[in-house]
């Protein structure tokens, strides 16, 4: 039985009968709390006399009519399809149902305001979800017109694709919007934001002289804290870059970005109703690096209008195109049209660490991956679609040259659009502007898996000069692909109180060894770093002089992508045991205090945390815990007031708390009895403390709800959620265990922020107890929960901070006995014992 899930075989077979032409699709809003009236009328053609099914997911169907042909619903709809026989060549359908609200995130969000009692519903139809609320042929070359009629509130605000038209007043106190068709496009970029939402509008001329409508929208209760313009001045400026690097003019109507709650990624780029999370709309003082990440964001959503919404994959298996493809142009338009110029830096410290680290999960996959199915799709968003996908084609842009790049995505666009398209319809464009030939270059970079670690050898004299330096290549034994790069080597000495880069060259590595002669005759620098100013994918090694010196000097280091590499290549000779834990401890705690690029300080304290609580030996652990809150303490102390690293060494303190001293600070901090010159103890602030309070087990569950009565917004709750499961005590882990497994009620948000305080480093002698209940629970959680909800319990209930053999054992045992499993489950289950075992390997490293 199909259940849920579509293949992509069943895909093609759909795609070689049907075509589709148009939608046209009537919601009724006003039905009550669980469900809404779904009607569908679809015309598609067809291959005469063939049979196929369209996708539906409802609690109800009432009626199902094929050509004028009346069909029973109780023999034709089944396991998620409504079977269609009988098929002429122009096809009229029409489906009547009733279909489910979620609170999952999934098909359409309906919410309900804690502050105000307000409703507020949200679509969200990738990978396969539109399904959720109409009949559709949900695959995303089966592009049609989709024409939405929808019934709501009258008070409220309806947005779609299309500009929202003037509602028609039923007298009731419900009213309805007749939308316009949309061209075009792929039925998961279709879209629904329904509610009592504040707006602004402002407008913009596009490159074709046509004027776009602007649109920003945001919840009541938080509208307050919405920076609107800040928005509009990023999306100016992106739609300038964008529309004359691309050579294409702005493809849609309208565009507006509606800041939605309990939203479970960062944004989804509907044509020209683009929704994002409200992490992204600031009530306290937030980070630079979330600052920036918006801007990321908002360039990521807005290159998608072009790039997977103009023109669109066939199948899943390039989705990677439109996320690198979008991962790329953001970073690149952030840096080059907006005040946040280091985004390459940005990109290296965060994009970059998660790619690195995918592409050596078991699990790791080609960027042109192999997807069966759905379910295949569901877990592939990872750090290969998007960023060693973004980092590729970052190498592929500088290889044929910028120029010749952006000439032939507008070739692409031009050619293609509205339709569907494949790899290499984007690779001839490219070798038609650049003049290469790019299949060797496709095979190597796009068809294999595998991230290559590249070491310096170094040869030198009784005087310290160069006698030999070649650049070693070396590649994982299960995916042995060597790869061209071009990199540079950047030669970094001690010059008074300044670590300088005193040379560097540039070159073409290729092979398991490549000679560099140009280097022979110079002095060894005091730091060697390879792939300097990162143009290479590549993990890099520091050797042993350099490792010290960076140890000792790197905040020395004046240019913040050079600091970023060298912080990266410390941090991945560390997770691969080539070094030890307690010597990152050490290069963190030396240097981060004077370090500047917001992502880089979040990425790495984030790291030290993850040596701290699971790559030092067991028997070091307490100590090192200790030190490691203890150094954040003094580091906090001495950061400039009021800057980026103020804040977040003090949350690092928060976080890595792990003694009675260390809580009685915190709660000082929270309490106001120890303060910091610049820093106020926001709402934010003060639950990141109390959570930090919860986990030492210094406060009750009472102070956890006095805390939600003074804060009872949606931020608050899940802060409060996150907050009592981090209680370390067993009826408190008993309690979280059984509100998120023994019961499907609650939102995906509090799911997710229930999970991360569950899992808490300072309640990890109660989390032995949960080893057992965790695999019992994998089977039922995939079978009976959503996608989403079943991955953040799968995910974020596993016993990672435990990082014992005793775990490894058992999580070897499950997949062992569960073969038959569902492959995107063992995957799952495959990535969380994948970071144990290298725990445990780094682990031995250090008690050498």
């Amino acid at each position: 039985m199909p259940g849920e899930n579509l293949t992509r075989i069943e895909a093609q077979e759909r795609r070689a009968v049907v075509e589709t032409h148009s939608y046209e699709i009537s919601l009724n809003l006003t039905q009550g709390e669980e469900v809404f009236g779904s009607r569908s009328v679809v015309r598609f053609s067809a291959t005469p006399g063939a049979s196929t099914f369209i996708d539906l997911i409802a609690r109800e169907v009432r009626e199902i009519t094929l050509n004028g042909r009346s069909i029973d619903p109780a023999t034709a709809f089944a396991d998620s399809r409504i079977a269609l026989d009988g098929l002429e060549a122009d096809n009229e359908l029409v489906v009547d149902a009733d279909a489910l609200y979620t609170n999952t995130g999934e098909g359409l969000h309906r919410f309900v305001d804690p502050v105000d009692g307000e409703v507020y519903l949200y679509s969200q139809f990738e990978v396969p979800d539109s399904r959720r609320v109409f009949a559709v042929f949900e695959q995303p070359d089966l592009k049609a017109t989709f024409q939405f009629t929808i019934t709501a509130p009258e008070p409220w605000k309806v947005v779609s694709n299309s500009p929202t038209p003037e509602p028609k007043k039923h007298g009731d106190g419900a009213a309805t919007w007749v939308f316009e068709p949309t061209p075009r496009i792929s039925s998961y970029i279709t879209a629904l934001v329904a509610g009592p939402y504040e707006e602004t509008r402002s407008e913009l001329t596009s490159s074709s002289g046509r004027v776009i409508p602007l649109g920003v929208f945001a919840r009541k209760s938080l509208w307050q804290h919405l920076d609107a313009d800040y928005v509009f001045d990023i999306t100016r400026k992106g739609f300038a870059y964008f529309e004359e690097k691309f050579g294409y003019p702005y493809p849609f109507a309208k565009y507006d970005q509606l800041f939605v709650p309990e939203f479970n990624a960062g944004a989804m780029e509907n044509a020209g109703a683009v929704t994002f999370t409200e992490t992204y709309v600031f009530r306290s003082k937030v980070t630079d690096a979330v600052r920036e990440r918006r801007v990321v964001t908002i360039l990521h959503e807005l290159a998608h209008m072009w790039f997977g919404d103009l023109v669109t994959m066939k199948w899943w298996n390039d989705l990677w195109l439109n996320e690198s493809f979008a991962e790329w142009a953001s970073t690149i338009a952030t840096a080059e049209a907006t005040e946040w110029t280091e985004a390459w830096t940005t990109f290296n410290a965060m994009e970059k660490t998660w790619a690195y680290r995918q592409d050596q999960l078991p699990s790791t996959h080609p960027v042109v991956a192999t997807i069966n199915d759905l379910e295949d799709v569901q877990v592939n968003f990872d750090g290969i679609t998007y960023a060693k996908g973004g980092s590729v084609l970052k190498q592929l842009a500088a290889w044929v040259g910028v120029e010749a790049f952006f000439a032939g995505v507008a070739a692409y666009f031009k050619k293609h659009e509205f339709s569907n398209t494949e790899l290499s319809d984007l690779l001839t464009e490219l070798e038609t502007t650049s003049g290469r030939e790019l299949a060797t270059w496709s095979k190597k970079w796009l068809e294999t898996a595998g991230v290559n670690t590249l070491s310096p050898e170094i040869a030198t004299g009784p005087d310290g000069v160069i006698t030999r330096f070649a650049i070693v290549q070396t590649a994982p034994a299960d995916y042995p692909t060597i790869r061209p790069h071009r990199l540079g080597v950047g030669f970094y000495s001690l010059q008074g109180d300044a670590l300088v880069r005193v040379h560097r060259v540039e070159l073409d590595v290729d092979g398991d060894l490549t000679e560099v002669p140009e280097l022979k005759g110079l002095q060894r620098p005091d730091l060697v770093l390879l792939n300097d100013e990162d143009l290479a994918y590549a993990k890099i090694r520091l050797d042993e002089r350099s490792l010290t010196t960076a140890i000792e000097h790197l905040a020395k280091i004046s240019d913040p992508l050079a600091r970023s590499l060298v912080w990266g290549a410390a941090w991945d000779q560390t997770r691969d045991a080539e070094a030890s834990p307690s010597d990152y401890i050490d290069l963190v705690l030396r240097n981060i205090g004077a370090e500047t690029e917001s992502t880089t300080i979040r990425t790495t304290l984030a790291q030290l945390q993850l040596a701290a609580n699971s790559y030092v030996a067991p028997e070091k652990r307490t100590a090192t815990r200790t030190r490691v809150a203890d150094g954040l303490w003094e580091l906090a102390q001495a950061a400039e007031a009021g800057s980026d690293s103020q804040l977040q060494l003090v949350t690092a303190f928060a976080s890595a708390a792990s003694t009675s001293t260390h809580w009685d600070k915190v709660r000082q901090v929270r309490d106001g009895a120890v303060s910091f010159d610049g820093l106020d103890i926001d709402t934010d602030l003060s639950w990141q403390l109390l959570v930090s309070l919860a986990a030492g087990g210094v406060v009750t569950e009472s102070d956890i709800e006095a805390a939600l009565a003074a804060d009872n917004t949606a931020k608050g709750g899940e802060f409060a959620a996150q907050a009592k499961a981090a209680l370390p005590t067993s009826d408190a882990k008993q309690a979280a265990w059984s509100s998120l497994i023994d019961d499907d009620s609650l939102p995906n948000t509090i799911v997710r922020s229930a999970a991360l305080g569950f899992v808490h480093p300072a309640g990890v002698e109660v989390l032995g107890d949960f080893v057992a209940p965790y695999f019992d629970m994998l089977l039922p959680v995939w079978e009976s929960r959503s996608y989403q909800i079943a991955q953040y319990l799968i995910v974020g209930l596993y016993p990672a901070p435990l990082a014992s053999v005793a775990l490894r054992d058992a999580t070897r045992a499950w997949l062992a006995a569960n073969g038959e499993a569902a492959p995107a489950l063992r995957r799952l289950v495959s990535e969380n014992l994948a970071g144990v075992e290298r725990a445990l390997a780094v682990q031995e490293r250090d008690a050498q």
